[in-house]
């Protein structure tokens, strides 16, 4: 391996080597191996017309920080990929295909059309896939799975087989959402709810055999056409006399009676409500109260069907909703329009308003399957990150609704029901394999069922369904870690915890980290439909997948929104450029100074005992902060350490150290714990940044001759994960560097305040009220006097302030810097006073904006928080100015 790094890193040089090298060497697979304790994550399988985006590069690099951890902790690592057939999406993007080359869904039929669908999943299928592997995920690829491998499908057939059997799978007549563009119905969870500005329209229906009419309020005029009552509270007194009258249906001429129910609010609109059985699912309710008749007027594309009268017939519905208005204009029976404020149910994939549409369907009965999964939640036996997602759960899983299952697809898992056709029989036969003949009649005239079950009764599953066989099962379930956002938490979490219990008897992982949503700076979550998502594979070309990974970790904390935008990206390259020049110092060191581990323990001053110190308490923090899911925190804890101690503190340290040793034994020490602090640095940093840390891993291994690398492919990945040791956790040498530390600093700030220049050396007089401190001063000068540009150093309780000094205080104890000779005075005097001029001015505008009142209210959010920032740094500026010059005027 070769012993030096480039001048500069170069992210794309590194990362698909590395990668290559990973993959081929099988670093990512995981055997059954008894020996080890499993640690395993499913990951959430993107659907096959997906590609990368910001959430999947934040859930990726979660999962991927748990299982390069958990591998180096010694466990047997196993993260199972794979993709998620996706019905709707998938259909819709065929269908679309299709119709570009002039083909007809529907004329070439079921077959040829799922021939083009498994084409397009084997062209596009695998693309996010590929894209994952740029982000550096540690997936056991020889384990990819796809919601429609043959032994899945027959698993998700038997799963249906097997609740149908039980009593919990049932056909039924009910009101579901129905989505005109997939035409297919959809779940509760798939209706996205937006508020619109709409109208509220006041009809009126005359009453039969009477001058006198009601008025009857709506907000979708067209579904009038399938009204079969008006409905009045009993005790309503205005329209008891009116109860069991009829009134004529304008338009369609249909006689509908008036009926009493108590869900009609007397208090709301008119009193009177319109009732469409059919395409409301109140009304519906009410239908099952009252012997009326129920109406479907929409076809599956939302246009009106047969049910009509002829001028409607195949209008949409919203050019059916002008004509109605303008019919009963004509009539003279619209009493008003209101404009009304009204939330309107969206179809989440075919992005149009769903209809209430009363259909025959497959429902699955939840109340009973999700009892064990409630309780396994409550007991403790999984665990939500962070907890607060747990009342959500509760508050879904106590209200569940009966799962409507079927959808009106192609593309996914057919239902396993046929039905005899035999006039005479009529039996319906549930089983994963198509039967020969019917078992009741002998009939060979069976007609499979045309649906497909929702995507989400196949995702279910997902959890234990990825492992081929029972061995494996056995051993690598339940699975311990799902990463999710927690915009699935009824779709996928809740369901394949109920899923787990009903099939495996045992719950399906351990913990649930629910991800932050991405959000672009002005807060608005990143899609692309808004424009304001980048592509994460342009982002990894400008500043690498290390740095992308980095960022995003750094950015987000637990349960907390993301505000993303590229340019912070920048926050990772600059951490990844500081590590490799610390590794590059580190390198050419070694190539005059002997590198031995053995004495690395050796001739320890205060700098070694505090970097030690401060290596196991990081070691031993950042654990804790990934053991409690605290990925965010354990990004800032390891930056800290890494920039701030290791890099500018210890390395500047073993520099001084290094140009003032004579002793080569010496220095053959100080530079191996140099190297074995960052070596711990490395791995600790591995699982965020696993490219630059590999790349650096392997050019420094060698540096000690007497290492030997013996147990296999050589690679960061298996190193054995820091442990802090307890004994090198020393809170004196701590507390005594920092001290160290902030006298060096002021030394430093008042250089840079007073325009000392950096090629002067400056003297510094220390009156010491502390004999600690004074101690601490005497034996180390030399790291003051290297990395302060001192010359002279004067300590002790009875030092007086010098004429034209500048002044400190450092835990009690003053520190004076003479400034004659360092800087001319007279100028510096003038010089501050025109900055003070300068700042003041600045205050002075800044104080205006924030004391105007229509400023404040009316201006953006940020740039009233900006304009209180600088407000702020100017004030603090100002003080520190006015505080130098006096320093000068006070001699």
């Amino acid at each position: 391996m070769k012993k030096e790094l480039s001048k500069v890193y170069n992210p794309q040089e590194v990362e698909d080597k590395w990668y290559q090298y990973w993959e081929s060497n099988k670093l990512f697979h995981a055997e059954i191996d008894h020996s080890k304790k499993p640690y395993t994550i499913v990951i959430p399988p993107p659907n096959i017309t997906g590609s990368l985006t910001m959430g999947h590069i934040l859930n990726n690099t979660l999962q991927d920080i748990f299982i390069r951890w958990k591998k180096m902790c010694g466990y047997n690592a196993c993260w199972i990929p794979g993709t998620d057939h996706a019905s709707i999406a998938t259909e819709t993007k065929v269908t679309a295909y299709l119709r570009e080359k002039g083909i007809d869904k529907k004329k070439i039929g079921r077959e040829e059309f799922l021939k083009y669908c498994w084409e397009w999943k084997e062209t596009y299928g695998g693309i996010i896939l590929k894209q994952l592997r740029k982000l550096g995920v540690a997936c056991d690829w020889d384990r990819l799975r796809f919601t429609m491998d043959d032994d899945y499908y027959r698993l998700v057939l038997e799963a249906f087989v097997h609740l149908y059997k039980k009593g919990y799978i049932y056909r039924g007549l009910r009101m579901v959402n129905w989505d005109p563009a997939t035409q297919s119905a959809i779940s509760d969870e798939e209706v996205i709810y937006q508020e619109v500005n709409g109208k509220l329209w006041y009809f009126k229906y005359p009453i039969k055999d009477s001058n006198d009419y009601v008025v009857v309020a709506t907000t979708r005029p067209e579904t009038m056409l399938g009204d079969t009552a008006v409905a009045v509270n009993p005790d309503d007194e205005r329209y008891k006399h009116l109860v069991g009258k009829k009134v004529i249906l304008p338009i369609v001429n249909r006689e509908i009676p008036i009926i009493a129910d108590h869900y009609v609010d007397k208090e709301f609109g008119t009193g009177c409500v319109k009732v469409t059985p059919a395409h409301d699912p109140n009304d519906f309710e009410i239908s099952q109260r009252h012997p009326i008749e129920v109406i479907n007027i929409m076809n599956s594309d939302a246009t009106l069907n047969e049910n009509v009268p002829e001028e409607f017939r195949g209008l949409d519905r919203f050019v059916a909703r002008k004509k109605v208005v303008e019919k009963f204009e004509e009539l003279g029976l619209l009493e008003k329009i209101e404009d009304y404020k009204t939330n309107i149910g969206y179809s989440e994939r075919g992005k149009v308003p769903i209809e209430p549409y009363l259909s025959e369907q497959w429902f699955m009965r939840m109340d009973e399957l999700a009892k064990p999964a409630i309780k396994s939640v409550e007991d403790g036996k999984i665990k939500f990150h962070p907890d607060r997602w747990t009342k959500v759960y509760f508050h879904w899983m106590y209200n569940i609704k009966d799962w409507c299952i079927s959808r009106q697809l192609w593309w996914g898992h057919r239902i396993p029901v046929w039905y005899c056709q035999n006039e005479n029989c009529k039996e319906i036969i549930v089983q994963v394999d198509a039967p020969q003949s019917c078992p009741k009649c002998g009939s060979t005239n069976l007609k499979q069922d045309e649906d497909v079950l929702d995507t989400w009764a196949s995702s279910w599953l997902w959890a234990h369904g990825v492992f081929r066989t029972k061995e494996e099962l056995e051993y690598f379930y339940p699975t311990d870690t799902l990463v999710t956002g927690p915009d699935i938490i009824f779709f996928w979490v809740a369901r394949m915890i109920i899923a787990a219990h009903e099939f495996t008897n045992n719950i399906p992982f351990k913990d649930v980290y629910f991800t932050s949503i991405i959000r672009d700076e002005k807060g608005r979550k990143m899609s692309k439909s808004l424009g304001n998502s980048p592509d994460p594979l342009d982002v990894i070309a400008q500043y690498g997948a290390d740095a992308l990974r980095f960022t995003i970790i750094y950015l987000a904390p637990l349960g907390q929104d993301v505000l993303f935008s590229v340019d912070k990206c920048e926050i990772g390259r600059n951490f990844a450029n500081k590590i490799w020049n610390a590794g590059r110092f580190l390198l050419m060191n070694a190539e005059q100074i002997e590198v031995n581990y053995k004495l690395k323990f050796e001739s320890l001053d205060l700098t070694d005992k505090w970097i030690l110190s401060r290596l196991n308490s990081t070691i031993k923090n950042y654990t804790e902060a990934l053991e409690t899911f605290r990925i965010n925190d354990a990004s800032k804890i390891i930056y800290n350490f890494i920039w701030s101690d290791y890099c500018d503190w210890y390395v500047e340290f073993v520099k001084t150290r290094l140009a003032e040793e004579k002793d080569e034994s010496v220095k053959s020490a100080v530079l191996s714990r140099a190297i074995y602090v960052y070596e711990n640095i490395l791995k600790l940093l591995h699982p965020i940044m696993p490219f630059i840390t590999e790349e650096i891993f392997q050019t420094i291994y060698d540096l000690d001759k007497s290492r030997k690398y013996d147990t296999g492919t050589r690679t960061i990945m298996t190193e054995q994960f820091p442990v802090a040791e307890e004994k090198w956790i020393d809170e004196n040498a701590e507390n005594k560097l920092e001290l160290l530390q902030e006298l060096i600093s002021s030394i430093r700030n008042i250089r840079g305040e007073m325009n000392v220049p950096p090629s002067k050396k400056c003297d510094v007089h220390i009156k010491a009220y502390d004999k600690d401190f004074e101690d601490l001063v005497n034996a180390y000068p030399f790291y003051i006097e290297k990395l302060a540009r001192v010359e002279n150093i004067l300590v002790g309780p009875t030092i007086q302030r010098p004429r034209n000094s500048s002044v400190s205080v450092v835990k009690g104890n003053e520190v004076y810097i003479p400034l004659e000779g360092l800087i001319d005075i007279a100028v510096e005097r003038e010089r501050l006073r025109k900055e003070i001029e300068r700042l003041e001015k600045l205050l002075e505008g800044v104080n205006k904006k924030l004391a105007n009142e229509n400023f404040v209210s009316r201006a953006p959010e940020d740039v009233v928080k900006n304009e209180k920032e600088k407000q702020k740094n100017f004030s603090e500026a100002l003080e520190r100015v006015r505080k130098n010059l006096a320093m000068l005027e006070e001699n």
